[in-house]
């Protein structure tokens, strides 16, 4: 079998009591702050952009806009609520694939199972099915003698593009397609699945709507196999395939195997912070520094050591990421979240308050700021992409240096948040609707439908 046809038979294949109770329970985990990411993100320029544009388009009442009551488009739904999945960059990931596997695959498998009246089991069902293929795919474009994403190092964004390959096997899943239904929906995706990442570097807002536009894409495709286009079985190999022309020579089949034997699922992370993850160690270094004793007016000069790949999104151009133009902005510069994490935020340690307009202008932040440098330090380097660690170094102005390594992320597999830090981001998240949320997914292979799930 062709690498896709082995992913798209697992899809069709698999069943719930196939599925190990903790790979079941750490999906609802990862359902959950999605839901919650989501909710926070409604608001955001982006969101508002991209619902306006939908309530435009119209059409039939399949599936909600998250946090609403309003119905529309199954197709449409996705597109909404993945931009809010992913628009204040608050989503999970996996590492070292440099992907967030949840922005994509949990808007489009919601949407697509409100419109196919899935029950929660065949939800949940899909959604694993989605996040082990979404894994394996991301993996086979790691390239561990770079140690490096392939897809970021040539500035493809991995999470849009293979989010839509995954959440176009899930939604076929959950439209009954058969295994060659469902290979035929990914390869049709392979032709749809887009997103380049400049704007970490530069700005604006496009980036926010890519987890959107792969969530739209996954149920498109598996609309069109479901009604008769179909796509070649070595689209992921073949001479000119996915991985050949996205990836040149950087990929390998390798981790597409195992399947249903390892679950990939359980090696997903969690974001502790509302900020790109290259700054969670920073935040995390701050945070130490101050309980240290630290404060802001004591900084004479801070040195933030980072990876050299982190250094180009979070360090570059050192001028704007001193002064960052939007909040957005903000969240991807390494001086800005530094000074916010030390001045003190909320949350976890910094929270989404911590990046508006206001804290923009704040004096203080933008003070710290404007003394950091942002270098590349070897040891983090060769721990990347594993971890993206920090190594800070302060200078004060009394004449001491103080340093802080950060060399595991808070929030991964090997340093785990706690399941009262989980609820304690939900309620920054999702706030008055939390609980709620909480016991709704908790037994949500119960669930006769899911539309009570994405209501109010």
């Amino acid at each position: 079998m062709t690498l896709a046809q082995q992913l798209a038979a697992f899809a069709a294949e698999l069943r719930f009591e196939e599925i190990p109770k903790e790979v079941l329970s750490c999906a609802k985990d990862h359902l959950l702050d999605t839901l919650g990411v989501a909710l926070a993100g409604r608001q955001e320029e982006a969101s508002r952009a991209v619902r306006a544009l939908v309530e435009e388009w119209g059409g039939a009442s399949e599936a909600t806009l998250l946090g609403e009551r309003r119905r529309l488009p199954a197709a449409s739904a996705a597109l909404v609520n993945g931009t809010y999945a992913h628009a204040r960059d608050f989503d999970d990931g996996h590492h070292p694939s440099v992907v967030h596997p949840s922005a994509s695959l949990v808007p489009a498998v919601l949407a697509q199972a409100e419109a196919s009246r899935a029950d929660g089991r065949e939800c949940l069902v899909a959604l694993v099915a989605g996040y082990e293929i979404l894994i394996r795919l991301a993996m086979a474009q790691y390239d561990a003698r770079a140690g490096n994403s392939t897809f970021f190092a040539r500035g493809f964004h991995a999470t849009s593009i293979i989010g839509a390959i995954a959440a176009a096997a899930a939604c076929a899943r959950l439209r009954g397609l058969s295994a060659e239904g469902i290979t035929h929906a990914m390869a049709v995706a392979c032709s749809m699945a887009a997103g380049i990442l400049e704007g970490n570097r530069s700005g604006g807002t496009v980036k926010q709507t890519h987890c959107g536009w792969a969530a739209h894409c996954g149920v498109s495709a598996a609309g069109l196999a479901a009604h008769g286009v179909t796509g070649p079985a070595t689209v992921l190999e073949g001479g000119f395939g996915f991985f050949p022309s996205f990836c040149g020579e950087g990929w390998t089949p390798a981790p597409i195997s195992d399947l249903g034997r390892r679950w990939d699922t359980l090696t997903m992370s969690f974001k502790p912070y509302p900020c790109n993850g290259f700054t969670h160690a920073i935040v995390d270094a701050a945070l130490a520094l101050r309980e240290r004793g630290l404060r802001p007016e004591q900084v004479e000069r801070v040195e933030i050591g980072t990876a050299a790949a982190s250094r180009r999104t979070i360090g570059e151009p050192i001028e704007e990421k001193r002064h960052p133009r939007s909040p957005y902005h903000a969240e991807f510069s390494g001086p800005f979240v530094f000074a916010c994490a030390l001045v003190g935020g909320g949350g976890l340690g910094v929270a989404l308050e911590d990046f508006t307009e206001v804290t923009l202008r704040d004096p203080v932040r933008i003070g710290v700021a404007e003394r950091c440098e942002v270098v590349e330090d070897a040891a983090c380097t060769a721990t990347f992409p594993r971890h993206f660690p920090a190594v800070v170094r302060v200078w004060t102005r009394d004449g001491r240096r103080l340093e802080e390594r950060v060399m595991v992320n808070r929030g991964s597999a090997e340093r785990p948040l706690s399941p009262e830090e989980l609820l304690l981001k939900l309620r920054s998240t999702a706030e008055e609707r939390a609980e709620r949320l909480a016991e709704q997914v908790r037994s949500l292979e119960q669930a006769s439908d899911l539309r009570c799930l994405l209501e109010g």
